[in-house]
């Protein structure tokens, strides 16, 4: 392993939302259903799916999604988990047993994992109950705390869990608050937010406020909150998350895939915001591609370049990465001591290379993997490019995709 002063060296990134199940339908939605197709249509495609799997295949696809990512150069995830129960949302016989599945994935694939099991409780902000098919993502309140205390007996050096609400149109305000009350004040609190258009005015039609509006103003936002999304912000929104310490996980490649917007970045930057980036949907498992297209994105909606700097620093690349590396530790509650991403120093895109550039070269060089070592608390988990039991994973993989397709 070169050394972490080498420019090739570099500090393992986070990966702050991920539904690992997803991987499994990365490229199955990409057809046309309605003229009016939209994250709306998208979610029952996203459903189907999720009504297909058991512990076996989410931890056959979780382990095959996790060596992707460390092969990509993210060494922690943080899992929002909502599949929770069988498909007619009657628990297993042990309640936890699809979260077991990704902690097994996360421990053979040597990826620290954060996670963050959903409270899922309503339909929409009017309070209406669950759908058919979103039954097996329901708990109540007391059901939920006691699968986070059963969790929280296997923590480690490389496990963390937290807690994630789901969104306020899924938890209702009452619930919220009891969980928030009960569990310990350092745990790291995840939630969707403000994604879609639709959401915020469902929330000024139900609560008279827009979600974010909302939420700083009934709860202790701090800087142990991550907020998912937060798409659709007005400029004292942002301006209030950057004040909490909260971080928003922006998750470019399927925020674009599904319709969803643009965040506002640069206000929030200059706000002296938080930001962190997330997989998803998995359309694509890359950092590179996340963090080139946070930028593309704000390059298109305001026809400059070179959007996220911050002075005294302005290459986009480094800014990037020490701006996700910043957010870490409060998103995940996990370190990182012994995390290093080796980069292939004799790739071509690297020729003439110097320290002040090797960030730019590989975000924004081509799409060829430039990771060659990946190093988890210590261990080498990648070499030469590829995960050290990546055959082993591919061939569980394609059995679960058999059984799931």
């Amino acid at each position: 392993m070169r050394t972490p002063n080498d420019p090739f060296a570099l500090r393992g990134i986070a990966n702050l939302h991920s539904h690992a199940f997803q991987r499994a339908m990365a490229g199955l939605a990409e057809r046309r259903t309605d003229r009016g197709d939209s994250f709306w249509t998208w979610r029952e495609t996203m459903y189907r799916m999720a009504g297909r799997f058991d512990p076996d295949t989410l931890h056959a696809v979780a382990s095959q999604l996790y060596a992707e990512m460390l092969e990509a150069g993210y060494t922690t995830v943080c899992e929002f988990h909502y599949l929770h129960h069988q498909p007619d949302g009657r628990p297993y016989a042990d309640p936890a047993a699809m979260s077991r599945a990704l902690v097994r994935a996360a421990r053979e694939t040597g990826i620290r994992l954060a996670l963050l099991p959903v409270l899922y409780m309503t339909g929409g902000f009017d309070g209406r109950a669950l759908a058919e098919r979103q039954r097996r993502f329901g708990h109540d309140v007391d059901a939920f705390l006691r699968l986070v205390e059963a969790l929280r007996t296997d923590e480690s050096e490389v496990l963390r869990v937290g807690c994630a609400l789901h969104s306020l149109r899924a938890v209702p305000a009452d619930a919220m608050q009891a969980v928030l009350s009960t569990l310990p004040r350092d745990m790291p609190v995840h939630i969707h937010i403000a994604e879609q258009l639709g959401e915020v005015q469902d929330s000024l039609a139900v609560r008279g406020a827009r979600p974010v509006e909302w939420l700083l103003d009934n709860a202790a936002v701090d800087a142990r909150w991550t907020l998912v999304h937060a798409t659709h912000l007005e400029r004292a929104e942002a301006e209030g998350i950057a004040r909490s310490g909260a971080t928003v996980a922006i998750c470019p490649t399927t925020e674009a895939n599904l319709g969803d917007g643009l965040f506002p970045l640069r206000h929030f930057l200059d706000a002296g915001g938080a930001i962190g980036i997330g997989s998803d949907s998995q359309v694509s498992v890359s950092p590179v591609e996340e963090l080139r297209w946070l930028e593309y994105g704000q390059r298109l909606a305001t026809h400059h370049r070179n959007i996220a700097v911050r002075p005294g620093s302005p290459s986009v690349g480094t800014t990037l990465l020490d701006t996700v590396h910043a957010s870490a530790a409060n998103a995940t509650g996990l370190g990182c001591d012994g995390d290093v991403v080796v980069l292939d120093a004799e790739a071509p895109q690297f020729a003439g290379a110097t320290p002040d550039d090797v960030a730019d070269r590989w975000i924004f060089s081509g799409n060829r993997p430039l990771v060659r070592e990946v190093h988890v608390a210590g261990t080498r988990v990648v070499a030469d490019g590829r995960h050290r039991d990546r055959d082993a994973i591919a061939a569980r993989y394609r059995t679960a995709m058999a059984t799931l397709l």
